[in-house]
């Protein structure tokens, strides 16, 4: 590349739910973009982070993990997956060590038939063994003939900065696709809608953290602090009454864990006012998941 010369390009990450794409995404960028749980379909819309150089921009595509959809918002979610193969210039497909087979077949296929530069990734590594590893290596590389199979630990950080360079390497020659000061193609509001929902999916269990969507109504920066007002959307009221707690003391709970992560994120002291409201049957209605977000 010449000194004049700017790489620029799309960098998609699939994969089944839970194998760490998140965790790969913030690794990379070296910032918690976006939110990560132990629980499956944490990530629900597709999210672009940005990684920006002198000479280079990185525009890395976080999806919802492949499942097979069983309602309307699911659908959706799907579709944010095949979208993101569609303008990719690289494609990460990324595995866990211990698994042998995606959630969708046709999608599955697509990928292996895919022109573009296609990179294996086998995640979490460092809780598997030098055998195992080995065995993951030579099953891939049969069912990816065409790929670089590259073990890694987007956790630990294990060959992170090495993929990083890889990357850069693979991209197109382009102008940015997006000013060079920006983080993200989100705004403010959809990162204080996804901190809300993550302290969500950390206190609660079962279907309820799955039946809640969130909307920031106001978001005011003054010079010392950041003025927000969200609603936590359910589907039913016997949810609200869990998500509000006795006494409201499980609201606060959420209130104070995004609080505290939104303030790491956005370096500024933060006020949060949260609300619950019923909306009911929205993941399948499809009104409603256009207002979310879902749907254009």
């Amino acid at each position: 590349m010449s000194k004049t010369s700017h790489k620029s390009g799309y960098v998609s990450i699939v994969g089944n739910p839970n194998v760490g794409k998140s965790t790969l995404v913030n690794a990379l960028i070296g910032k918690d973009l976006t939110i990560t749980t132990p629980k499956a379909q944490t990530t629900r819309h597709r999210i672009l982070g940005l990684i920006n150089g002198q000479n280079y921009q990185l525009v890395l595509s976080d999806t919802p993990g492949i499942i097979e959809p069983a309602y309307e918002m699911q659908n959706s979610m799907m579709k944010f997956v095949k979208e993101s193969l569609i303008d990719a210039d690289v494609l990460i497909y990324m595995i866990a060590i211990d698994e042998d087979q995606t959630k969708d077949q046709k999608l599955f296929d697509k990928i292996k038939k895919i022109k573009i530069p296609l990179l294996v990734l086998i995640n979490k590594i460092d809780c598997s063994n030098q055998k195992d590893l080995e065995l993951a290596v030579s099953h891939w590389s049969s069912v990816f003939p065409s790929a670089k199979i590259i073990p890694i630990s987007a956790l630990t950080g294990f060959y992170i900065e090495e993929l990083l360079q890889l990357l850069i390497k693979l991209l197109p020659e382009s102008p940015a696709y997006f000013p060079k000061d920006q983080l993200s193609d989100k705004s403010e509001r959809f990162f204080v809608n996804e901190a809300i929902r993550k302290s969500i999916l950390q206190i609660y269990d079962q279907e309820v953290p799955y039946s809640v969507e969130v909307i920031t109504e106001s978001f005011k920066e003054e010079e010392k602090i950041i003025r927000i007002r969200s609603v936590i959307f359910v589907e039913r009221d016997t949810q609200k009454g869990i998500i509000i707690g006795n006494k409201g003391e499980q609201l606060k709970r959420v209130g104070t864990i995004a609080r505290m992560d939104l303030q790491t994120f956005f370096g500024k002291k933060v006020h949060l006012e949260l609300f619950v409201k019923v909306e009911k049957n929205w993941r399948s209605n499809p009104k409603q998941l256009k207002r979310f977000g879902y749907q254009q």
